[in-house]
C-alpha cells in the first residue's frame, strides 16, 4: 500500500472509531427525552457550524468550488446525511436496532455488486473473500439474533439507509474538483441538518428536546455536554476525516473499513457503559479486521501539478553523436544543439503519462 493510501487508511479508521462514539454519548439524550430525529437533527447542525471556520479557511474565497461541487453537497446533506438518518429511525421504529445496523452495514457489499453489475465483471477472488469475511463479522459483533427480524417494511427502510450509505462512500471518493473535503463535510452536514429540521417541522418524524441534566460517566451534566462531543468526534471529525480517507482509499475499501464503527461502538459501550464484550464480538471483530485486509485497494488518481513536456508524436532523426558518423540532415529532420539529444524518455513521451482509474 502506498503512502497516501496508508495516510487514507488511517483517517477512515480515525473516522471509524470517531463515529463510533454516537451511541455512547447520544444515549443519555434519548434517555431524557429526546426523540432520535432531533437528536440527530441538533449533532449535524452543530457539527457543521463546528467546521465552518475551517471550510472557510480551506477554501479561501474560492467560492466557485462550492458551485462546482454543488451535486456532491447535495449528495452528502440530503441522501448520506438526512435520507440515511431518517430511514434508519424509521427502520427501528418496526425492528430491531440490532437487525437495521445489519442491513444498513450491507453498504460495503452493495458497492461490490454495484460495480460488478455496471462493469459488467465478476469481482476478484480476493474481494469476494473480504466481503464474506467481513459481512460474517458483521453478523457475529452485531448478534445472530437480529437475523430473527421479519417485519417486510422495517427491513425495507434498512436497506434503503444501507443505499445512503453506500452513497456517502461513493460521493466522498469522488474527484474533489477544487472542493476541500472539510469543505464537503461542512456543507453537507448543514444542508442534512437544515433537511432533517425541515422534516421534523413538517411532522414527518418526531421532534422532541429536553433541556436539563442528564447522567454521564457517573456523574450528572448539562444536556449540552453529550451534545457537544457526540457533534465533534462522532460528526464533524468522523465526517471529515471519513470523506478524507475515501478519497484516498476508493469507495470501496472505505466502506469495508467503516464495518470497524462497530467494533470500536462495542469496545467503548463496554468501556463507558459497562455493556457486556462477549467472545462472539471479538471474533467477530477479527473477522471484520481479516475482511478488510483481503480488499484491495483502488488505484485513485493522482493530478500532477508539475509541467509536463509535451513532445511532437512525430519521427525524428536521431543523429549519432560521435564525430566520425556525421551525417546531413535530411529536409524536415532535427538536429540536436551540440551536447543535447533529440531521444525521449518514457517519462516525456506524449502518451506515456501514467493515468489513474477510479470505481465508483
Amino acid at each position: 500500500m502506498k503512502s497516501p493510501q496508508l495516510v487514507g487508511l488511517a483517517a477512515a479508521v480515525t473516522s471509524a472509531a470517531t463515529f463510533a462514539t454516537s451511541g455512547a454519548f447520544i444515549k443519555p439524550l434519548l434517555e431524557a427525552g429526546w426523540s432520535p430525529a432531533a437528536a440527530v437533527t441538533a449533532r449535524a447542525i452543530v457539527a457543521g457550524i463546528l467546521l465552518l471556520p475551517l471550510v472557510l479557511f480551506s477554501l479561501r474565497g474560492r467560492w466557485d468550488a462550492l458551485w462546482r461541487g454543488r451535486w456532491r453537497i447535495a449528495g452528502m446533506g440530503v441522501i448520506a446525511v438526512a435520507f440515511t438518518q431518517l430511514t434508519y429511525f424509521a427502520a427501528i421504529r418496526l425492528i430491531p436496532v440490532s437487525t437495521a445496523l445489519l442491513v444498513e452495514y450491507l453498504a460495503p457489499l452493495l458497492l461490490v455488486i454495484w460495480v460488478a453489475v455496471t462493469t459488467r465483471r465478476v469481482p476478484r477472488p480476493m474481494v469476494l473473500v473480504g466481503s464474506v469475511l467481513a459481512i460474517g463479522g458483521l453478523v457475529l459483533v452485531i448478534g445472530p439474533g437480529a437475523l430473527g427480524a421479519v417485519d417486510p417494511v422495517g427491513v425495507g427502510l434498512a436497506f434503503a439507509a444501507a443505499v445512503g450509505c453506500a452513497v456517502y462512500f461513493v460521493v466522498a471518493a469522488r474527484p474533489s474538483d477544487g472542493l476541500p473535503p472539510v469543505a464537503l463535510a461542512g456543507a453537507g452536514l448543514l444542508l442534512g441538518g437544515l433537511t432533517l429540521g425541515a422534516a421534523g417541522l413538517a411532522g414527518v418524524v418526531p421532534m422532541e428536546m429536553r433541556f436539563g441534566t442528564v447522567p454521564l460517566l457517573g456523574a450528572v451534566v448539562a444536556w449540552w455536554v453529550p451534545l457537544m462531543v457526540v457533534a465533534f468526534f462522532g460528526t464533524a471529525v468522523a465526517y471529515a476525516t471519513g470523506i478524507f480517507g475515501s478519497g484516498r482509499l476508493g469507495s470501496r475499501l472505505a466502506s469495508f473499513v467503516g464495518l470497524l464503527e462497530v467494533v470500536f461502538a462495542s469496545i467503548l459501550a463496554w468501556i463507558v457503559v459497562g455493556e457486556q464484550l462477549t467472545p462472539l464480538q471479538m471474533a467477530g471483530g477479527v473477522l471484520i479486521l481479516a475482511g478488510i485486509a483481503s480488499i484491495p485497494a483502488e488505484p485513485v488518481a493522482v493530478v500532477s501539478a508539475e509541467p509536463v513536456a509535451v513532445v511532437s508524436a512525430e519521427p525524428v532523426a536521431v543523429v549519432s553523436a560521435e564525430p566520425a558518423a556525421v551525417v546531413p540532415a535530411e529536409p524536415g529532420a532535427v538536429v540536436p544543439e551540440p551536447g543535447g539529444s533529440a531521444s525521449t524518455t518514457p517519462e516525456t513521451m506524449a502518451g506515456c503519462i501514467p493515468k489513474g482509474s477510479s470505481t465508483a
